[in-house]
């Protein structure tokens, strides 16, 4: 089998870079008409097969995967899940695969019905971005018309393939931090169940409440939204702890200006730390101590996992976690008795 002709092939015999045969033959502006058309020539001449095509060609699939986001998560608050969104698309097209957004909206959700992308039978491959119904994850893993990878939540359904962050321990760590910076009055913003990932959060600032002997006071617990995921007033309590872990940092955010409100402030009065070490653009505090979410790993491994199941390779089944890492700002001040 005649071995596949690559950029750099092209390239060598022009005695040119790889980005201006990628832009010639893209028909993008930096290459001039004359350099273009002996690109594209000798492209001809060599048999070259651009790198979507040659990799539909093998798989006889569409060089399409889908991208299915609930619309509870795409709101001018939730730009957390279009940086991963734009981390996807660009893991796929290194690949030489196309990327099909598609918004999932209650409705459909609630009546489980297929996106329009696998009705039409126009990918090869899902990802679902963001926590569903288990009535609906379920119906989407069961259908098996695609290979499916689920990112950013999972359920009780072991045999599902999903990519998340951690986190249990990344909340763990932010609670311990609080404790050893002297507070004993830990509450803690997230509305249970609303996602596995929230859920999973407080679960690790409980473990770290317990085991430095901290009693629990429900009334420290502040949901941040209702149970379709949309965001609700902050209620906070007339007695106050000494710190907040919040499930995010746009939660901690918010619960900074409700503070401010009451003429607390951050940290000289009440210490925070939020998660995912991300806000998005033009958020006015930026200096949230937080656990970093590694965005761009659980996008990588994502595709990676998706692309090695259209392409029946072995792939690690079941829940795979992308641990992060703590990042200090200026939000937690030491408390000394």
């Amino acid at each position: 089998m005649a071995k596949a002709v690559k950029l750099e092939d092209i390239a060598k015999k022009l005695g040119v870079s790889n980005v201006t045969v990628s832009k010639a033959l893209a028909d993008k502006s930096g290459v001039s008409e004359e350099l273009r058309k002996q690109i594209k020539e000798l492209a001809r001449q060599m048999g070259y097969i651009p790198i979507s095509a040659q990799k539909a060609k093998e798989k006889k699939g569409t060089g399409n995967i889908g991208v299915l986001i609930p619309s509870q998560f795409i709101g001018n608050n939730s730009s957390f899940y279009w940086e991963i969104y734009q981390s996807i698309v660009t893991k796929l097209q290194a690949k030489g695969y196309c990327t099909i957004l598609e918004i999932l909206d209650f409705e459909d959700e609630e009546a489980c019905k297929l996106p329009k992308m696998m009705q039409d039978d126009k990918i090869d491959g899902l990802i679902m971005l963001g926590q569903v119904s288990a009535r609906y994850s379920a119906y989407i893993w069961e259908n098996k018309l695609v290979p499916v990878v689920f990112l950013d939540f999972y359920d009780n359904h072991m045999e599902y393939d999903t990519i998340i962050s951690d986190g249990f321990y990344g909340m763990y760590v932010l609670t311990n931090y609080l404790i050893q910076m002297g507070h004993r009055e830990v509450g803690f913003v997230g509305t249970l169940l609303t996602t596995s990932s929230i859920t999973d959060r407080y679960f690790g600032y409980q473990k770290a409440l317990l085991e430095n002997n901290i009693t629990f006071n429900k009334e420290w617990l502040i949901d941040d939204r209702d149970m379709d995921n949309k965001r609700i007033e902050l209620v906070l309590p007339e007695k106050l702890p000494t710190a907040f872990a919040c499930n995010s940092d746009l939660t901690a955010n918010i619960l900074m200006g409700k503070l401010l409100e009451r003429g607390i402030s951050v940290p000289e009065d009440i210490s925070i730390v939020g998660f995912d070490n991300y806000l998005y653009p033009n958020t006015s505090n930026n200096q949230i101590t937080t656990y970093e979410v590694e965005m761009n790993k659980m996008a990588e491994l994502g595709v990676k996992t998706l692309l090695r199941k259209i392409n029946h390779k072995e792939y690690i089944r079941g829940v795979q976690i992308v641990t992060g890492h703590m990042v200090i700002k200026n939000t937690v001040k030491e408390r000394i008795e």
